[in-house]
């Protein structure tokens, strides 16, 4: 089958378009005909050999893909042949054929592209699980998200105006921030040119946000903290800016503030009903048009390298996706 080959772990540059041997399919396992594939920063690590797994070399990345069903394991129920689906992948979403655990499949609305669905997994489920779930968040709240244009950024802006929120949204330049607006978020920050906590002390007059969305950390987490308001909560859901916050317990204690970690993927594990409960509420939402999945690029599998680089680079908005058959 044809597929992105990582022959060694060095990096974005060396990967190549070949011949890869479709997977054996074990128990509880559904193929996939691929018809498109997510890029996640995620990827980028594993091809590196920086990631918490590293797979048998060589193998195709990809952790999430969208296409049709074409072979079952003996006993899976609740998926047939020719069904429309989108899954989470440990790896191989880079290719024509894919092979998932069953547990990880799910059957997307007619509704819903292959372009749009091989995007969705990673990104909806996690801020979704993580805004209502981790958050707690309430309608009337005020809902601060950061980098807001980004993959989980742009999903979390949606989930939290579906959720009654007020939405606070911060990015770095204009075109950015217009994306974060036509999504959702009521009001704008850009962070090169103001500063995060005065301005959001501004919209809430002096209160602060009741819960911080942050994707980003570093410097960013760090004005968070002090624009968060009395009792509020911290999601942190990543690291975008390459700086993990060493975080200050003493004004955790006097502002009541709870910081709290979250790895959507380990529920995959941990809780797989949740995960299975929460897509079929996003594609409630999704069905009645309160999300509109943001694809800033696509680019056929030939084209990975440049993909790649479209991400890390911060050039894309929403999400970035491969290509490998028609719709």
């Amino acid at each position: 089958m044809r597929a992105v080959v990582c022959k060694e772990f060095s990096g974005v540059d060396a990967l190549s378009v070949g011949d890869l041997p479709p997977r054996p399919l074990g128990g509880s396992m559904v193929r996939i005909a691929v018809r498109a594939a997510g890029l996640n920063f995620a990827d980028t690590l594993m091809v590196a050999g920086q990631y918490q797994v590293k797979p048998q070399l060589p193998f195709a990345p990809g952790l999430e893909a969208a296409g049709f069903v074409t072979e079952l394991a003996p006993g899976v129920e609740g998926i047939t042949v020719g069904d429309r689906v989108m899954a989470n992948l440990d790896h191989g979403g880079f290719a024509e054929d894919a092979v998932a655990k069953a547990a990880d499949v799910y059957k997307i609305p007619d509704q819903m592209s292959f372009v749009e669905a091989a995007g969705f997994p990673i990104v909806y489920g996690t801020s979704h699980i993580g805004i209502k779930h981790k958050l707690k968040l309430q309608p009337g709240e005020t809902l601060l998200v950061h980098g807001a244009a980004g993959g989980v950024g742009l999903t979390a802006v949606e989930i939290g105006k579906a959720m009654g929120a007020r939405v606070i949204a911060t990015a770095g330049g204009k075109e950015k921030l217009a994306v974060a607006k036509a999504h959702g978020a009521d009001d704008l920050i850009d962070y090169r040119e103001e500063d995060i906590r005065e301005r959001v002390k501004a919209l809430t007059d002096g209160r602060g946000a009741d819960a911080v969305y942050d994707p980003v950390g570093g410097s960013v987490f760090d004005a968070s903290l002090r624009a968060t308001a009395q009792g509020g909560r911290i999601l942190v859901v990543g690291f975008a800016s390459g700086t993990v916050p060493q975080i200050p317990a003493n004004i955790l204690l006097v502002k009541n503030i709870s910081v709290i970690g979250f790895y959507w993927g380990a529920h995959r594990v941990l809780a797989p009903d949740l995960i299975r409960q929460s897509f079929h509420e996003l594609f409630d939402l999704f069905l009645a048009g309160k999300l509109k999945p943001h694809v800033s690029h696509t680019f056929p599998l030939e084209q990975v390298t440049d993909a790649m680089h479209t991400l890390t680079g911060r050039k894309s908005t929403g999400k970035v996706v491969l290509t490998v058959g028609g719709d």
